[in-house]
This record gives structure tokens, sequence and C-alpha cells, in this order.
């Protein structure tokens, strides 16, 4: 009886202990329950913005653990993941998510959160993930993360964090992967990262950042490590001998830092057998020699040497290539700026058909492209511009089907442009520009339908424009083909180029009108026709194209009035049509408002426009501008002659006084010749135009300049040629012998221009007076492209003679200081509209003292002999 009372007694106080128990457990889960609801509600307070509505589900209508973005523990029901991936979620990170104490997983992954990461995340000591990419958060990175001991991954990459990585962040023993790519941290790479596990750490990436100083030599101790990314930095130093002992790592991207001159060790290709990309070009200054040795590297699928000074210009630079072709998975190959010479080797072809792209750009490559190319057939990019290249345009290239961008420019390629470049449909960009390529551009061309641009500007082709071109209804950012002999008319199939953003047809021999479609290119933003011989009027649909900010067309031969529509155009701050034939009123808003904005000089019979371009006014004659202003004009007209007959007895005694001084709204003569500048002398030749040239010597080149055609202004200006040695000198010799003579004779020096011309170059010129009827040397003896000879009649030639008889007597004595000529013949002798003839060209002249002077006319010497060397008079003489 006892025993069963002793049995009761234990029973009911069991009983009594199971259930403190379990109130006691039910209310801590109670407890945590609600400590995670709100925690979450406080989390949705600081969104400001939730496009997609996410969170208002995140209320009372169901549980927690079912809100979207939620996970909880089955057993608890306490939150372990807060996955937001993707929402486009805008606010700040609450600190109340540090309640989350059971939370293990955060993925905020390309939201827009910004402002700092609460310390407070630092209590979540169960936190394993921690994935912030593509936010906009700043501050420095928490310290308080050493807290969260069991984080395995920590990313960081694309937000605003400034300040140093955090050195407290290496005793993270569990730490795997550390992201931190694309910030503007500062700082070095903490040397603590080299105490993290050797066996668990194995991905540091910290690009795009600003960080400085060397790689740790203790990075070498993460004998796991699989991948070391810190490119775009600034980095410097060497890399660790230490760092060549990661056997396991495959991904090594060190491009664009300031890492030291050294070269890559021998043995490389044996110290990395799991490297998948090796990435060390740009910005850095490795030397020497590429190892021969790659060919080991059997996983290897990105090389990038490129931006360094591997090389020695020679053709020893390619010995790596034999063995490269072992490795049978890359996929792309960079060697851009380096210092590789000599011819490229045949056995580039032999390279792994998987290769993608191939960049050779900005080297010394000589000789002919290799034909081998063609084998690559899974090539998208094939970049060789700014090379030595010479020979034609392998026609194997256009079994490259997939290519897609193909860069020849800048080297010294000839021959014609292969019509089996057609094939390459995929190609959307293509350079041929600055090179020597003849003949004309293949219509095929037209089949690459994916082309964005087209530049093969800077060649020697000849022909007309196909069509075809203008049929690629793709092009969109440019169509450069300036700088050619290109004839013929522009195609009205121009205007199906509807999306190009630039086209430069400049410097050709196109001529025709400038089709009406030009208006249809709706997307031009430039527009560079000029140095052609296109006529017609300047088409009125060009004003259509609103979205114009540069459009030239100077240097035609175009007519007509200028568009009053094109100021309208209020995005064009650059409009050029100097040097055509226009005439007429220039109209008064938009670009001719402003002075440095439009150019229109050449053109002698343009009047108005804003008082800013000095323009002679328009003459009434011919207007259409109504009775009443007619009547005006008249009762003016007749004030005017009554005020010319009361006072012309005055005026013709003051005009017998005083010269009549010229008035002009352009740069007057008079101040043109006193304060004459490069960009005066530019604008008044046309940009030293090659139709304004007069001839040419071996010192300089004369152009006729005009600086105001309707008072027929007109000067010669010699251009020196200051590359050529003793030009500066013959320049010197002109002016010191030009500058106190004074002779009928012998051409007048008006000014000189000693100034740095549009590219800062040292610029010279003389100005003198123009002789229209050119040199004595046209008049005797005429060009092979027209023999017909102009006619000087024996009185004519009579006075010639005399004339530079007077001139020679004259410089020899009686001049203060003589002065020989040393290099008179016919083309040096000018003769003006009355034919009477002028001296010219002292570049060579010798002045002599009174002594020399006189002592000459008793001595005969060949010593010193100056002047055209080897020139004698032609067999016909002037009489």
């Amino acid at each position: 009886m006892e025993l069963h009372r002793n049995l009761y007694q234990i029973s009911v106080q069991i009983f009594v202990i199971t259930s403190i128990f379990l109130q006691l457990t039910t209310t801590t889960t109670a407890l945590g329950n609600d400590t995670d609801r709100t925690a979450l509600l406080k989390f949705k307070e600081s969104i400001t913005h939730d496009p997609h509505g996410v969170l208002s589900s995140w209320n009372d209508s169901i549980h927690f653990c079912n809100w979207p973005g939620v996970t909880c523990s089955h057993r608890h029901e306490r939150v372990t993941t807060l996955n937001l991936l993707g929402y486009d979620l805008k606010g700040l990170i609450s600190p109340f998510i540090a309640n989350l104490t059971f939370l293990r997983f955060i993925n905020f992954r390309n939201n827009s959160f910004f402002g700092e990461l609460p310390q407070e995340v630092g209590h979540l000591h169960r936190l394993q993930h921690l994935n912030l990419t593509n936010n906009m958060l700043g501050g420095k990175i928490p310290v308080s993360l050493i807290n969260c001991s069991e984080l395995r991954m920590i990313d960081l990459t694309n937000n605003r964090f400034i300040g140093n990585i955090p050195p407290e962040l290496g005793s993270l023993i569990n730490l795997e992967v550390f992201q931190v790519s694309k910030n503007n941290l500062t700082g070095g790479i903490p040397t603590s990262f080299g105490n993290l596990s050797s066996t668990s750490f194995k991905f540091f990436f910290a690009a795009y950042n600003h960080l400085v100083g060397n790689i740790p030599d203790e990075i070498g101790r993460l004998t796991n490590l699989h991948a070391f990314a810190a490119q775009e930095n600034s980095l410097s130093g060497l890399i660790p001998p230490s760092f060549y002992n990661l056997s396991s790592i495959s991904i090594i991207s060190l491009t664009d830092n300031r890492l030291l001159n050294g070269s890559l060790p021998e043995n490389i290709g044996f110290s990395f057998p799991n490297l998948q990309l090796l990435a060390i070009g740009a910005l850095n200054n490795f030397v020497g020699q590429i190892p021969t040795n790659l060919g080991n590297l059997q996983d290897i699928r990105w090389l990038n040497f490129g931006g360094n000074y591997f090389g020695s210009n020679s053709s020893d630079d390619w010995g790596f290539l034999t063995s490269l072709t072992n490795c049978s998975t890359l996929r792309t190959l960079i060697l851009s700026l380096n210092n590789f010479g000599g011819v490229l080797p045949d056995t580039i072809g032999n390279l792994s058909t998987q290769l993608n792209g191939l960049y050779l750009e900005a080297n010394n490559v000589q000789g002919t492209i290799p034909a081998s190319l063609g084998n690559l057939l899974n090539l998208d990019l094939l970049l060789m511009d700014g090379n030595l290249l010479t020979g034609s345009i392998p026609k194997s290239l256009g079994k490259l089907t997939k290519l897609q961008k193909l860069t020849l420019n800048q080297n010294r390629l000839s021959g014609e442009i292969p019509s089996s470049l057609g094939n390459l449909t995929r190609l959307f960009r293509l350079y041929l520009s600055d090179n020597k390529l003849e003949g004309s551009i293949p219509p095929i061309i037209g089949n690459c339908q994916n082309l964005l641009e087209l530049d093969i500007s800077n060649n020697k082709l000849g022909g007309t424009i196909p069509f075809q071109v203008f049929g690629v209804p793709s092009l969109s950012i440019l169509l450069n083909l300036s700088h050619n002999g290109l004839t013929g008319s522009l195609p009205v199939e121009v205007g199906n180029l509807n999306k190009l953003s630039a086209l430069d047809l400049s410097a050709n021999n196109l001529s025709g009108e400038i089709p009406n479609t030009i208006g249809e290119c709706s997307s031009l933003e430039i527009l560079s026709l000029q140095k052609n011989f296109f006529h017609g009027k300047i088409p009125q649909p060009i004003s259509s194209v609103k979205g114009l900010v540069h459009l030239d067309l100077s240097q035609n031969n175009l007519s007509g009035q200028i568009p009053g529509e094109l100021q309208n155009l209020h995005a064009l701050p650059y409009l050029n049509v100097s040097c055509n034939n226009l005439e007429g009123e220039v109209p008064t808003k938009g670009v001719f408002q402003n002075a440095s904005a439009v150019h229109l000089t050449g053109n002698g019979k343009l009047c108005g426009a804003a008082p800013i371009l000095k323009l002679p006014a328009c003459s009434m004659k011919g207007s259409k501008r109504g009775k009443f202003r007619l009547l005006k004009t008249i009762i003016v007209i007749c004030a005017v002659l009554v005020l010319v007959l009361l006072f012309s007895f005055s005026l013709a005694q003051y005009r017998r006084r005083k010269p009549r001084k010229k008035s002009s709204s352009k740069l007057s003569s008079i101040e043109f010749l006193s304060k004459v500048s490069y960009r005066d002398l530019f604008d008044a030749t046309c940009g030293f135009s090659p139709n304004n040239l007069i001839g040419s010597g071996g010192f300089g080149s004369v152009y006729k300049a005009t600086v105001d055609e309707e008072e027929k202004n007109i000067f010669a200006v010699k251009v020196l040629k200051l590359e050529k040695k003793g030009a500066s000198k013959s320049f010197m010799a002109e002016c010191k012998a030009l500058k106190n003579i004074r002779h009928r004779n012998l051409v007048k020096i008006l000014t000189a221009c000693s100034s740095v011309d549009y590219n800062g170059n040292d610029f010279k010129a003389l100005v003198f007076e123009f002789m229209e009827n050119g040199s004595l040397e046209d008049w005797l003896h005429r060009n092979k492209e027209n023999e017909t000879r102009w006619n000087l009649n024996l009185l004519q030639r009579l006075n010639i003679i005399i004339d530079l008889a007077s001139a020679l007597h004259y410089l020899h004595d009686q001049c203060e200081q003589p002065i020989i000529h040393c290099d008179l013949k016919p083309s040096n002798v000018l003769l003006d509209k009355e034919l009477v003839a002028h001296l010219s060209d002292f570049g060579l002249a010798r002045l002599l003292s009174n002594t020399e002077g006189r002592s000459r006319q008793s001595q005969t010497s060949t010593v010193g002999i100056e002047g055209s060397i080897g020139y004698t008079a032609p067999g016909n003489s002037i009489l």
C-alpha cells in the first residue's frame, strides 16, 4: 500500500514537472516566433519602393513563415532564410534584421538597397551566406562580421562600399568565398587573409576597386585557392614567388594594375596544371619572351598578355605559338599592345579550332597576313590593326563566317578589297582604314547585313560608291569612306540609312548634286561631305535631320541660297559651308547667331545675317518687299541725289586730298595684313585647299587667299614646309632680304605669320601681292596635260627682260646692302595683270656687305653656289 502511494506521488510530480516544462517550451517558442515576425515587419517598414508588391502580403492574414522570400525551420518555425533576389526593392536594411537570430542565408541580390550595412548584422551568429550583390549600399564593410563565425560566403559585389577591406575578416576560418568587386574600396589586400583556412578558402574577387600595394606573399599559403581576381586596381610590385605554388588555382586575373617589370617564370606551364584563365594584360609592365611551355596548360581557355612589353620586335617573339597549338580548349588569345615583331608565322592557323577571339593589334608585326588564319573557323573577333602588315588581304578570311569584328586598319596593306569579305554576314564592325588599298569597293559588301560600323577611309580606292553599301539597314554608328579617290554621284539609296549616326564621305572626287534623300537619314548626327565636287543647291530636306550636331559641306561647288530651314536645327553647333558659290541672304537664327559655330568664308555673294557674322548688307535690287518698302527706297534715293548735287564739289575736293577708305563688313585687307593669324590664313585659303594651290616648291607651297571677294582683296600665301631641312633658314632669309627693299619689279611682301596650327605644330607663312598672270614658266612651258602655249609677242618678251634687268640692277647696285638672288629661273618670275614682271622667292638670297659687293665685281668663283641644283633653263628661251 505504501509502495502504491509512493508511486502515485512520483507520478504526480513527473506530471507537474512535465507540464511546467511543456509550458515553458511553448512560451519560449511563441516568444521566438513573435520576435521574428516583428523583425520582419520592421524590415518591411524600411522599404520605400516595392514595384512588384512582394511585401504587400507580409501581414497577419497568413503566417510569416509563408510570406514571400521567407523560409523557416520546421521544428521551431524560426526564420532561417531571407531570399529577396531580384524584386527591385528600394530602401534601407533595417537593423532589426539582427533579431532573426536563426538566420543562415541572406540573399538580397539585384535590388536597390542603399545606405550602410548595419553593424547589427554581426549578431547573426548562425549566418553562413551573405549575398548583397548589385545594390547601392555604401559606407564601410562592418568589422562586426567577424562575429559571424559560421560565414562561408561574403558577396558584396557591385555596390558603393568604401574604406579598407577589414583585416579582421582574416579570422573567419570557415570562409570559402570573398567577393567585393566593383566597389570603391581602398588600401591593400590584407596579409591576414593568408590566415584563412588553407583547405576551405577558394575564391578571392576584389576587381574594379582602388586597391594599392603589393600582392601579399601570405596569399601563397592558401593551397586550395581556385580563383584570385584583382584586375582594375592599382596594385604594384612583383607577383610574389609563393603565388606560383598555388597548383590548385584555375583563375588568375590581374589586368589593369601597375605591377612592376618582371618576366613570367619559365616553368609557368607546369606550375598551374589546372589553369583555365590567365589575364595579366593592360597597364602592367611584364617584359621578356612568353614561355614556350604553355602547351602544358591543357585546360586553358583564356590567355591575356595584352598591354605589356612582351617580345623583342623580332621573329623570335613567336616561339610560344607552336606550344599553344596543343591547347585544344583555348578560346581567347590577347597579345595586343606589346612589342611583338617580325613576321607572323603560319602556325598561328594551327591554334585551337575553338578559338573565338584573337587580339594582335598595336604591335610591330610585319609581313603578310597568313592565309592560314582562315582555318580558325570559330573566330568571331580578329583584331590586327596598328601593325606594319603589308601585302593584300587574304581571300581565306572569307571562310571565317562567324566573324563579328575585323580590324585591319592602320597598316600598310595594298591590293584590292577581296570580295570574299561579303561572306562575313555576321560582321558588325569592319575597319580597313589607313592603308593603301586600291581598286573599287566591292558591291558584295552589301551582303554584310549586320554591319554597325564600316570604315574604309584613308586609302587609294576609286570608282563609284556601290548603292549596295547604302542597302545595309543595320548601319547605325559609322560609315566612313573619306580620303579616297571615289568618283561619281552620291546614290539616292543613301536615304536608306535611317539609323546611321555618322556619315563621312569627305576628301573624294564625288560630283553631281547632293540627293534630297539625305533628309531621310533621320538619325544622322555627323554629316561630312567637304572637299568634293558636289554642285547644285544645298538640299532643303537636310534641315529635317533634327539631331545634326556637325554639318560640313565646305570646299565643293554648291550654289544658290543657304536653306532658311537650317536655322531651325537647334542642336547644331557646327556648320561649315565655306568655299562654295553660295549667294543671297543668310538666315539669322539658330546656329547663324554664333560666329564660332558657322563658317561661311569663300562665298563672295552671301549677305545679310546676324551682325556678328560681319557680312555685307543685302542689296534691295530685285527684292520683293512690298510697295511700301519700294516707295521708301525711292524717297531715300531722291534725298541722296539732292545731297550729292549740293555737296558734289566738296566731295570731289575731299577725294583729291584724302584717298577713299575702303570699308568692309568682313576683316578688311588692312586689318588682315596688320594682325594676320593662322586662323585668318586658314579661312582665307579655305583650309589650305588644293583648289587654292598656286604652286609648290622645295621649301613651301603657295596658296591663293581671298579676304573679301566683294572687294577683290586677293593675296598669295607662301606656307613653309618646316619639316624640310633648311625651310626655317629660307623663311628667315626671305624676311631679311625683303624687309627693306622696294621696287616695282620685285614681288612685294605684305606681312608674315609665325604661329602654330590647329594641331599645335609650328607654322610660318609669308603673304605677298597676288600676281594674276602666274609665272613666266607657265607662259613659256605648259605642263604635259596641256601642250597649248600662251603667246607672248616680241615686245612683251623684251619688256619682261627689261623688268628683270631692272630688278637685278636694283638688287646688285642700288640697295643699301647688295643682294644676290641665287635662284633666278622662269618659275620665280611672276607676271601681274599688265604682264609686268616681278622677281620672287628670295628663300636662297644672300645679303652681301658693301665690301663684298665691290669685290665681287672683280672676282669670279663657283664656291658656295646656291639655287636649284642641276638647273638649266629650258631650251626655248624667252626670246
